[in-house]
């Protein structure tokens, strides 16, 4: 039998919950070692929030150009993009961001980092195998942040050899002349404008019958209207995808595109399944994932942690961050503190942003909330930037008005999520929030016309004017 490793503290996984976790466990003067099967590099870093934004950015870029002539520029049409040296680009940006990532994790391992894959043979001992060969490991309390893979389903076999998932798309060193995404969550809509706007032909299709999870019917409705304009989209049907001469033939109803590659952008799925954790033992559910609270990260009662998208419980960067302080911390320790949980956020980068902020539509129900709403073509900043399809909605309660959540596709939605969240997380009303400054001319102001919205229709009693406050003694 191979000689156990003891430790304080294993954590299995160096992505962004995995540091996280080993930055509260060196805080607390814990011993460690860090198991990761490589390649090292966050999802984020390397095929997720950073590379796509870096995308996003060029084809901003190169499609600003259609407005040059409003303004008064000539030439326009005479610019050309040289496709194979913006996306060579937008590698070289990945690679920096994987290199910083992977540098960081080798950094605050050293000698403690152990590449390999990692299996449960009880919930404390782990066995990894790797290029030094088969190593156990026996340690008082184990994080679990392996992460998330793409999911490929079976039905895309007879097309895989002409498929990507999200994972790949980045790996690959020359665009093709047209795409066919499958699924329109936020990273499908943002690579798909992404494409769309460096002059890509782009079909996406989508099951459900709106993008980028967007819960509420009017939000949805104009972000469907406003991105139609820039790519062919297909919702609310299935869709079949064939091989034909070096291409794929996709059809939904009747509708039919043959693209050169498809982009599979279906969710992921936690890297759990291979951990034998069914066979050391772990308290598992119906789809074979561990059983955990999410207040602590506890696994039923073992000194077990399972944090960020290896849980699938907020699939975020920001959440995998907090979860993995949250596992590190309570491994750590030995005794789990419950942790209050941040308000949700989510933000797709797509210009204008679509994003969902604490409470979605359908979690409230339509008869105890009032919903304060603010168009870009009432709000000249907005305007200015040839925003005016942006639309903000913000619900609040109708007892008090206290703010619960907000649905939004906008310019500037990054920053005005953010407000509202930090609004919603500190117990702040429609009144209060009001009585915070707000400049002109600024898209901000939607969020000023939405609250004074949410204020008139739950009947204002007081005398003042909204949004001023009487000055009181000390």
């Amino acid at each position: 039998m191979n000689e156990e490793i003891h430790t304080d503290i294993a954590i299995i996984g160096a992505g962004s919950a995995g540091l996280y976790a080993l930055r509260e466990v060196r805080r607390a003067g814990r011993d460690f070692l860090l198991i990761d099967r490589g390649p090292l590099g966050t999802t984020c870093a390397r095929v997720g929030c950073m590379p796509s934004k870096v995308a996003l950015h060029a084809g901003a870029q190169w499609a600003a150009r259609s407005q040059f002539a409003e303004a008064g520029i000539r030439g326009a049409e005479k610019l050309e993009i040289d496709l194979s040296r913006t996306w060579a680009h937008v590698r070289s940006k990945r690679d920096q961001f994987t290199a910083s990532a992977a540098g960081k994790a080798r950094e605050a391992a050293g000698k403690r980092l152990i590449e390999g894959s990692a299996r449960f043979i009880e919930p404390t001992l782990i066995e990894v195998e790797g290029p030094a060969g088969v190593r156990r490991i026996r340690a008082r309390a184990v994080v679990i942040a392996t992460g998330s893979r793409p999911v490929i389903p079976a039905w895309l076999d007879p097309v895989r050899e002409r498929t990507v998932s999200t994972d790949e798309l980045f790996e690959l060193e020359t665009l093709p002349h047209s795409v066919g995404i499958l699924g329109l969550g936020a990273i499908g809509l943002e690579m798909g404008l992404a494409l769309s706007r460096l002059g890509v032909g782009v079909v996406a299709a989508d099951l459900a019958p709106t993008i980028a999870g967007i819960a509420d019917p009017e939000v949805g409705e104009r972000a469907i209207a406003h991105f139609g304009e820039e790519m062919e989209m297909w919702l609310g049907a299935q869709t079949t995808v064939t091989p034909i001469g070096r291409g794929v033939r996709m059809r939904a109803g009747d509708r039919e595109a043959d693209v050169e590659l498809l982009l599979a952008a279906l969710g992921r799925r936690p890297n759990v399944d291979g951990l034998g954790m069914a066979e050391a033992g772990f308290p598992l559910d119906e789809r074979g994932m561990p059983r955990f609270d999410p207040t602590t990260l506890q696994i039923g009662d073992l000194p077990v942690f399972i944090a960020g998208d290896a849980n699938a419980d907020r699939p975020l960067m920001h959440e995998a961050a907090d979860e993995g302080a949250i596992a590190g911390f309570n491994a750590a320790r030995g005794i789990p503190v419950r942790f209050a949980r941040k308000v949700a956020l989510g933000i797709a980068f797509t210009d204008p942003d679509i994003a969902s902020v604490g409470a979605r539509f359908d979690q409230l129900d339509p008869g105890q909330i009032v919903v304060g709403k603010a168009t870009g073509a009432a709000n000249g900043r907005a305007r200015i930037l040839e925003a005016q399809s942006s639309l903000l909605h913000v619900y609040a309660d109708r007892k008090d008005g206290r703010l619960l959540g907000a649905s939004m596709m906008m310019a500037g939605g990054e920053h005005i999520a953010h407000l509202l969240a930090w609004a919603i997380q500190r117990g702040e009303t429609a009144r209060s929030l009001l009585e915070l400054p707000f400049y002109h001319p600024v898209v901000e102001e939607m969020l000023q016309t939405a609250l004074q919205d949410i204020v008139r229709s739950l009947g204002d009693d007081s005398p003042l004017p909204i949004g001023l406050a009487q000055e009181t003694e000390a």
